[in-house]
């Protein structure tokens, strides 16, 4: 019997590997929808930068990585006929599974604005949008970037590495505001502006009109920016439209998966972006779209695809690392706290430097921090170890710093 794993990222490939290593006898096939070996979507700026070339961004090396018994092939997913336990796809072939992972990850949700669908308009989701990118970078050229979320905070220091006259506009009130509170986006905005980006928050980019040697892009409030390059990075949503008809629940636009990374079809298993799994902070289920969730999905999921119930997922903490032209911004678990906690928090405006902290009792479950890269690690792990913290929580109170003393204190009794 095969398995069948589609998608090509992260949560695939490693699928893949775990399912050899524990039942070799029967074939993997890994099907992606895109020309290319599997690569890390978080290399391409890099790439446009020319740190590294297009072999770089290979998730595996090595081209003979995947031998006899992972077949990598180019197909796009049409259709699945889960009674039948058949994968069908839009070139014709058939392919009949034992068990199936949809790991087909995101794809990129372009805004409803006239224009946008222009010559000079383009995501950064995959190595062609890449390939589109540099040709037109070059310093001085302008470019306008949709968006100053995490996607678009990654692409944004290639394009300022680049020498590019960078604008970038974003709907919320602050950057990246699904994972910086207030302060933190409003001062990491100061940092790009004082890097000479031009940032706009509570903007939308209401139209793109399109001339034969620019584009002018119009802004909400009667504004105007001219731009050689438009690049959206207005959001993402899980690419799991193949599954129409086959009774897979979905939610949040994701497979519903249980703890076994199963859906609500037997047989039928979903990893990463696709798929909207428990979240370690709060208990509910949630898409998280970080590469090492994806990860810990793909390696879980193919322990049960082989035999299933054998591995418990104990949830993903919520955990984003960012860096913005050399600034580090940090939020781990419940950052924006919850009903009734306690929070506090340092401020050092002048150096760039914050930190928030979220408790529930005497318990931390959440964090946001910019500037600091010391003892992040700590950090991640005082909230995912849930200690008491005891006569520790007010000294964390008093002094946020504390963070390496506090573990201590709470894994070793210092």
């Amino acid at each position: 019997m095969t398995y069948v794993v589609v998608g090509t990222g992260p949560a695939g490939v490693v699928a893949a590997e775990t399912l050899c290593q524990i039942d070799p006898a029967n074939q993997v096939m890994l099907v992606g929808d895109e020309p290319e070996p599997p690569y890390s979507r978080m290399a391409i700026p890099y790439l446009l930068i020319k740190n590294i070339d297009e072999q770089g961004t290979y998730l595996r090396k090595d081209p003979e990585h995947f031998g006899n018994s992972i077949k990598h092939l180019y197909g796009i997913a049409q259709s699945v006929d889960a009674e039948s336990k058949i994968l069908h796809l839009a070139d014709g072939q058939r392919m009949n599974y034992k068990a199936l992972l949809v790991a087909t990850g995101s794809k990129p949700i372009l805004p409803p604005v006239p224009g946008i669908d222009g010559e000079r308009v383009t995501t950064c989701w995959t190595l062609e949008d890449a390939r589109k990118i540099t040709a037109t970078l070059s310093p001085g050229a302008s470019v306008l970037l949709i968006g100053a979320g995490f996607i678009g905070c990654i692409i944004l220091e290639a394009l300022v590495s680049s020498g590019a006259n960078l604008t970038v506009v974003e709907m919320g009130d602050r950057m990246v505001p699904r994972m910086l509170n207030q302060t933190s986006g409003e001062l990491l905005k100061q940092w790009c502006e004082e890097k000479g980006v031009n940032v706009m928050t509570s903007a939308q980019v209401e139209s793109i009109e399109h001339h034969p040697d620019k584009s002018i892009v119009n802004i909400s409030d009667n504004r105007q920016v001219e731009a050689e390059l438009v690049i959206s990075a207005a959001g993402v949503r899980s690419n799991a439209d193949f599954l129409d008809g086959t009774g897979v629940e979905l939610k949040n636009g994701a497979v519903a998966v249980d703890r076994h990374m199963c859906s609500s079809i037997p047989g039928i298993y979903a990893a990463g972006d696709a798929a909207c799994g428990l979240d370690f902070s709060t208990g509910d289920y949630s898409v998280q779209a970080v590469q090492p969730t994806a990860v810990e999905h793909g390696r879980i999921a193919a322990a049960n695809m082989v035999k299933h119930g054998s591995v418990l997922h104990q949830g993903c903490i919520n955990m984003n690392v960012l860096d913005t032209i050399g600034l580090i911004s940090v939020s781990y678990g419940n950052w924006q706290g919850v009903a009734g906690g306690d929070h506090t928090s340092l401020l050092d405006r002048d150096r760039f430097r914050y930190i928030n902290l979220q408790f529930s009792e005497d318990t931390l479950i959440g964090a946001n921090t910019l500037g600091m890269t010391q003892h992040v690690g700590i950090l991640r792990g005082l909230i995912q170890g849930q200690f008491k913290l005891g006569k520790w929580k007010q000294r964390l109170v008093d002094n946020p710093l504390l963070i390496m003393e506090a573990y201590l204190a709470a894994t070793q009794g210092a």
